[in-house]
């Protein structure tokens, strides 16, 4: 894949960049309590700065109806950012207008502003050329560092590189190397680990990776779906039973493929989903009918490791099992301990995201040691069912 980053950019002296950063953090009383996505775009913020561009940050914060509103002002995120990158950063209470352009104007080469929230105008999710133009108006160079919206056609992700130069930042391109490491043009063989509740949210991508990858191994709720199509009883386990025929049509596509699917051969089982709650480990034929499978057992565990252990490159979406309570989290972290350690010895590519794996990965405290984590949720689920994604696709060379 290629495509134009800040290598190509060019002297940026005085110039005015406009950069769209993802600030969308979790708060409680007005402060930012994880500021992880700050953290990353803080190298793009750095180079331009520090290169003499007038740095504009463009940036989304929750979901506002289309107008002002207090409740999702970016102003204490401006606080945050300034503290994390270690120099001012201005807030405007505007991305368009008179207060944007008056602030930017003022600015001195190396400054720092950011803007305030672009959905505060219907125009940005409609991806209006009027606003486009406006935002626009505001600079002479446009850099995209947020892979998170990336999936969005909006202004100020997709329309902007229809109106200026376009280049990806450096989060952008850490992001998109590691995609194209993943799935792209991979080291064989692939093996994908699929987990969380539903098959219904991921058939798209299930049935992309059948013909992508060499291994896909399937956990959490999504495979007692597998299960059930099977003819298996599973009990009161979460089990989709209305897609019994699509689980099917995947196994045959998987197998037409030449892809080996791993599913539970055994699970532990408990009568009531709680901390603590009393459980047992049962081979799938054998799971009681008043039972839910709420982990992949110990052999179940194995095959997965045997499965890293045969890889080159794991991609991996989703938890095993019901990581957020105990005991059930320990097929999860078990695989991802040993997926950590093979990547830590060098002989795997690891690239993992989405919120619940984000959130397992950290549990497991194995994050820094995979090749790539990807905070983006929506976004990195469409790049690995294989959907072009419009803030990408502008930044093509």
């Amino acid at each position: 894949m290629a495509f134009k980053t800040l290598d190509q950019i060019g002297d940026i002296n005085g110039k005015r960049v406009l950069v769209r950063v993802d600030l969308n953090v979790p708060m409680a009383d007005g402060k930012v309590t994880d500021a992880t996505r700050i953290e990353r775009v803080k190298p793009t913020i750095i180079e331009l700065s520090d290169k003499g561009a007038k740095v504009i940050l463009l940036a989304h914060f929750g979901r506002p109806k289309g107008g002002p509103d207090p409740e999702f002002s970016l102003a204490p995120v401006a606080v945050a950012t300034a503290e994390i990158v270690g120099r001012p950063v201005a807030f405007v209470e505007d991305c368009v207008g008179e207060k944007a352009a008056g602030a930017i104007f003022a600015m001195q080469p190396g400054d720092i502003s950011l803007l305030e929230n672009t959905r505060f105008h219907k125009g940005e999710e409609k991806n209006d050329p009027a606003f486009t133009a406006e935002l626009a108006k505001n600079g002479d160079i446009f850099v995209n560092d947020a892979f998170s919206a990336a999936h969005r056609a909006h202004s100020s992700t997709e329309g902007l590189a229809h109106y200026l130069p376009a280049f990806a930042g450096r989060t952008m391109q850490a992001e998109l190397e590691a995609l194209e490491k993943g799935l792209g043009n991979p080291a064989r063989p692939v093996v994908a680990i699929v987990g969380g509740a539903k098959v219904s949210t991921k058939i798209d991508l299930l049935t992309n990776l059948v013909k992508k990858v060499d291994m896909l191994v399937i956990g959490g709720g999504m495979a007692n779906t597998f299960l059930a199509a099977r003819g298996t009883k599973v009990g009161k386990s979460l089990c989709e039973h209305d897609l019994a025929e699509t689980a099917k049509q995947i196994m045959i596509e998987a197998a037409s493929s030449g892809c080996a699917l791993v599913l539970p051969v055994d699970g532990v089982v408990a009568r009531e989903f709680k901390a603590g709650a009393e459980n047992e480990t049962v081979d799938v034929a054998a799971v009681p009918d008043d039972t839910m499978i709420l982990d992949v057992g110990p052999k179940t565990i194995e095959a997965v490791k045997r499965s890293i252990d045969r890889a080159a490159t794991l991609v991996w979406n989703g938890p095993l099992g019901a990581f957020e309570i105990e005991p059930f989290d320990r097929g999860t972290v078990a695989a991802a301990k040993h997926a950590a350690q093979r990547t830590v010895e060098g002989g795997l590519i690891s690239v993992a995201g989405g919120g619940d794996t984000v959130a397992a990965l950290n549990q497991a405290e194995v994050t820094d040691q995979f090749t790539y984590v990807s905070t983006a949720g929506g976004a990195f689920l469409e790049w690995m069912e294989g959907k072009p994604l419009p803030g990408v696709e502008v930044l093509k060379a």
